[in-house]
């Protein structure tokens, strides 16, 4: 194998790579894609040595179903402490008060509290899935929209913000019982303290959907939706850069109900090395460093979203607020599928997605959604940023079924891969211990 292993990885790793080489080559192959590319996914990120060790732990090994002092298995000891420290940190950190990391993703979590809070069959108004949404909002592939009577509010066709006396209305007409807000591909501030408004008008819970954006909270970058939300559901990945999973936070009062729908009622034993990985992230996130990181997000994501203004890429709503920026290409001509394919062959990690009132269907769509979480990750600032956005708008417009576009994307991904030299994925532990 050619790959440089980072010298955290230990003889863990030589283990695996003498016992199994087949999965070891794909660990050093995904390591290779990391280090030899930008990843501008706005969902992923790089976690750090340490919450990578939690999760390699023997923490793996323990069967916890329960919480901490109430177990269904004995020898939880351990497992009990790595818990009680990441459930008090949560809370410390973004105030709440009470917390549930045991969710195995975002939309565990956001089952998880449709079971706490609203009973099949009732309505429930969430941001159209086209919009913004996620499929937990009421998708009717999804339990959301099969289970329950969803009803979606839109993003204005002129200014492409939430309508907030839209949502009123919306709220005022079907009476919901649970309200949620929180997107995925909405690049501005929400206005909590509106949709609390609207919420106690009609008599219906508030669930805040953090998942993208709870990173930017925990950095002070943006308002927290807690003082105002009954609950927030968030992942742990994406810009809080822990572990894949999911977390829930709540006001006291419905800390019982949030613990019961979460276990026995949609999970069975909790990934306790994940909990573990979360506690530690959430340490990380509490130091003032991660706020100086969590205000750099944003300030590359403007940065990259003017800067694909400028190669006359459209921002949507006008630009970003937070760590994401969605590109209306149509005034390119590229479909966004093909922008993402064009960028994959430049060595540029981003996704297509759909904007709003897109003519495209989703697997085509006219868009593309770009984050800045990793590169920030990996110490890029507004200059790099300026560069990214050339490269991006070079790869979208390089036909590669013509030898000159091919050519063009050979050049840029050697671009990409001098830049990215100078700013590795991984290079040594101190880089991402501070």
């Amino acid at each position: 194998m050619d790959s440089v292993v980072p010298p955290f990885w230990g003889p863990d790793f030589d283990e695996l790579s003498s016992t199994d080489p087949e999965i070891a080559q794909v660990v050093l192959g995904e390591l290779d894609r990391l280090r030899a590319g930008l990843q501008l996914i706005a969902s992923e990120n790089l976690t750090s040595p340490a919450v990578l060790a939690a999760l390699g732990s023997t923490l793996t090994n323990k069967y916890a179903e329960g919480y901490p002092g109430r177990r269904y298995y004995g020898g939880c000891a351990q497992v009990d402490q790595a818990e009680t420290i990441g459930l008090t940190r949560a809370r410390e950190l973004f105030g709440a008060g009470h917390a549930n990391l045991q969710p195995h993703s975002g939309a565990s979590a956001n089952l998880a509290a449709y079971a706490a809070l609203v009973a099949p069959g009732e309505k429930v108004l969430a941001m159209e899935l086209p919009h913004g949404g996620h499929l937990t909002h009421g998708s009717r592939v999804n339990f959301s929209g099969r289970w329950f009577d969803a009803v979606g509010y839109p993003v204005r066709a002129d200014t492409e913000l939430i309508d907030y006396d839209q949502v009123r209305d919306l709220a005022r007409r079907h009476r919901p019982k649970l309200i949620i807000c929180g997107a995925t591909a909405y690049p501005r501030l929400i206005d909590f303290a509106a949709f609390r408004s609207i919420a106690d008008e009609v008599d219906a819970y508030l669930m805040v959907d953090a998942a993208h954006f709870i990173g930017l909270v925990a950095g002070g970058a943006i308002p927290s939706p807690v003082p105002y939300a009954d609950v927030v559901c968030a992942t742990t990945h994406k810009v809080l850069r822990g572990p894949r999973g999911g977390m829930i936070l709540c006001r006291a009062e419905f800390a019982e109900r949030i613990d019961k729908a979460v276990f026995p009622f949609t999970q069975g034993g909790p990934l306790m090395h994940a909990v573990a990985a979360k506690a530690v992230a959430l340490r990380e996130a509490a130091r003032p460093a991660f706020g100086e990181y969590a205000a750099q997000v944003v300030r590359n994501a403007r940065t990259l979203a003017d800067g694909l203004a400028e190669a006359g890429m459209r921002p949507v709503s006008g630009g970003t607020d937070t760590h994401l920026a969605l590109i209306d290409l149509r005034e390119v001509g590229v479909s966004g599928r093909d922008a993402e394919a064009r960028c994959e062959l430049a060595r540029i990690t981003l996704n297509k997605n759909a904007i709003p009132y897109d003519p495209q269907p989703p697997m085509t769509a006219s868009g593309i959604r770009v984050g800045t979480g990793c590169v920030t990750t990996q110490g890029m600032t507004e200059p790099q940023l300026r560069v990214v956005a050339e490269l991006i708008a070079r790869a979208v417009r390089a036909d590669p079924a013509t030898v000159a576009g091919t050519a063009e994307l050979t050049e840029i991904a050697g671009a990409v891969t001098e830049l990215v030299a100078e700013f590795p994925a991984y290079p040594r532990p101190v880089e991402y211990s501070r």
